[in-house]
This record gives C-alpha cells, sequence and structure tokens, in this order.
C-alpha cells in the first residue's frame, strides 16, 4: 500500500472513539502532526483541531465533516477486510505515532486496536485509553520505571523473553494467547530489561509512563517490516 503520511514530526493518530480535549491536546504538545482515522475527523474538528490528513474507507465521516476539509485532506482506501486503525499504519511513516480514540466502551473495538498493534509490530506506535498505554514489544527494550508499578505483558502469538528488573522474571516461559499470559507483573528495579524472540508480545503500562516508554521505543531495534502476527 502507498505512503500517504511521510513525516519526520511524530504523528498523533485519532480515532473516532473517546478522547477528551485534554487528551489530544497533550498529545498533540509531542506528537504535532495529527492524522484522523476516518469518523476520528469529526471528533477532532469538535475539539477545536484540523486533521491534516484523513485516511479510512470514510465511510463514518459525517457530511459537515467532509464540507469544512479540503479534499487534498481525505484519503479513501476501500479495503473492507481491515480496520481503519490497518489502514492509518499502513500508510502512515513517521518516528513515532500516538494512538488515541481507538479503545473504550466497546469491548470489540479495544480488541480490534490490540490486533493492529500486533500486525504492524515494526511501528513505534503507542495505543492510549482508559488511563493505560499499550504498545507492542521490540526485539529489545530497557525501560527507566518506578519500583512497584504495574507492568502487563500479554501474548497475540506464541512468544519466548527475558526479563530483568520484574518481580516475577518471564525466562523459559513459553507465552500464547490460549496459554500462558503476563498480566499484573510489577516492577522490581528502577531498569526493566526485556527481549522477545519473535514479534506478538503487547506491553501495559499506566499513561503516566509515556515518557519512559518513548526513550525505550526510540532507543530499541524494530522488527524488520511484515514480520507481524
Amino acid at each position: 500500500m502507498r505512503v500517504i503520511v511521510e513525516t519526520g514530526n511524530p504523528v498523533t493518530l485519532l480515532g473516532a472513539g473517546s478522547c477528551s480535549a485534554r487528551d489530544l491536546r497533550r498529545a498533540l504538545t509531542m506528537a504535532p502532526h495529527l492524522v484522523a482515522a476516518d469518523g476520528g475527523a469529526d471528533r477532532a474538528l469538535a475539539l477545536g483541531h484540523v486533521p491534516d490528513a484523513v485516511v479510512g474507507d470514510l465511510d463514518s465521516l459525517s457530511a459537515a465533516a467532509r464540507a469544512r476539509l479540503d479534499a487534498g485532506r481525505l484519503h479513501r482506501i476501500g479495503d473492507q477486510d481491515s480496520t481503519d486503525f490497518d489502514k492509518c499504519l499502513s500508510v502512515i511513516r513517521a518516528p513515532w505515532i500516538l494512538a488515541l480514540g481507538f479503545t473504550g466502551a466497546r469491548l470489540d473495538h479495544t480488541l480490534a486496536g490490540f490486533s493492529t498493534l500486533a500486525r504492524f509490530p515494526d511501528r513505534r506506535c503507542i495505543l492510549l485509553g482508559g488511563g493505560d498505554l499499550c504498545f507492542a514489544a521490540p526485539p529489545r527494550l530497557a525501560l527507566d520505571l518506578t519500583v512497584g508499578a504495574r507492568l502487563s505483558l500479554f501474548p497475540m502469538a506464541p512468544v519466548r523473553g527475558g526479563s530483568e528488573g520484574l518481580r516475577w522474571p518471564i525466562a523459559g516461559l513459553a507465552f500464547s494467547p490460549a496459554g500462558v499470559i503476563g498480566t499484573s507483573n510489577e516492577v522490581s528495579a528502577s531498569r526493566v530489561a526485556l527481549e522477545f524472540d519473535a514479534p506478538g508480545m503487547l506491553v501495559m503500562l499506566a499513561a503516566r509512563h509515556l515518557k519512559p516508554v518513548l526513550d525505550g521505543l526510540q532507543a530499541a531495534p524494530r522488527w524488520t517490516e511484515g514480520a507481524g502476527c
């Protein structure tokens, strides 16, 4: 799929789900390039922001929002076998992405968001929602965190790995979605080191740890593009 958004700046990606004006403003201070996923453009406009680009099948974009946006900002991808979040990650190239409005009251939407992260493990994309953050683990990752902080691991595919700085080490565990998972682990040292033998592991922390997560991801190696689940 052709690249639609290519920028040297971080991107805030807004979906049509719940997102407060405060959360969007905070994201934009860190990631100033705003892209909306389909109906996320309506939410962006309602919160006082005009997206630089709107990507998706555009079936959720209101007529009122369409009338307010230049046609050049609208990028329709008609594929019905992928979500708008999938479409956006397929066509955005940026140092990193903060994704808001992809979680909320509907569990199916939240699960779809997790599935998208697992399919694009080479993207440095952090999903924010409900006071937490979630991202696909790179091959190796070091995080400077507060001792006692909750750190959860959830495998979207069979994965093995190792860890330092966790109360319950993960070495020797064979993770899988219907088998061993790693929710509610705990940070036991100021630096946590993680490594995995394959893509497919999601890492979840409280949203207050966003800065160390960004620092860690930017320093970490990436999986090869197309290596997702």
